[in-house]
């Protein structure tokens, strides 16, 4: 059996964005907030062990921003091997900052020092998909 449509061509892509628009709610309502499970289960807030964290800094002007996230952690470790050790990735293009393993004492410090616009928890988040009856995703 053949279904003709006679669509012209801008009625067919209205279609497919309507298509595409509720393939996209059926999807967000599939990975909704309590899909996405938190792997990392304590709360570092709570604990005084170290955790991973990212720190969000100004871009220094005029010099490669590696030197300049150490130089911001060694106000907090003491030496800059202790924050060489600590530093786990430095990030250059899309933001301006670092991951690093920090104690809440540490973060709190940090948070403080010039250049640093904002510190927040690094989360690994591990979404379902949950299966979706209309593309029989699972």
């Amino acid at each position: 059996m053949s279904i003709n449509l006679n669509l012209k061509p801008h009625y067919s892509q209205y279609l497919f964005l309507v298509f595409f628009a509720l393939l996209h709610l059926n999807s967000a309502a599939i990975m909704s907030d309590s899909a996405a499970k938190p792997l990392d289960s304590v709360d570092s807030s709570t604990s005084s062990a170290p955790a991973v964290y990212i720190v969000y800094t100004d871009k220094p002007v005029g010099e490669d921003p590696t030197p300049y996230h150490i130089q911001t952690l060694s106000t907090v470790f003491g030496s800059e091997d202790a924050a060489k050790e600590a530093l786990l990735y430095t990030y250059k293009n899309a933001a301006t900052g670092f991951s690093a393993r920090l104690t809440p004492e540490q973060v709190a410090e940090i948070s403080k020092q010039p250049g640093v616009l904002q510190v927040v928890p690094s989360r690994t988040l591990q979404l379902h998909s949950g299966g979706s009856g209309l593309l029989n995703l699972h």
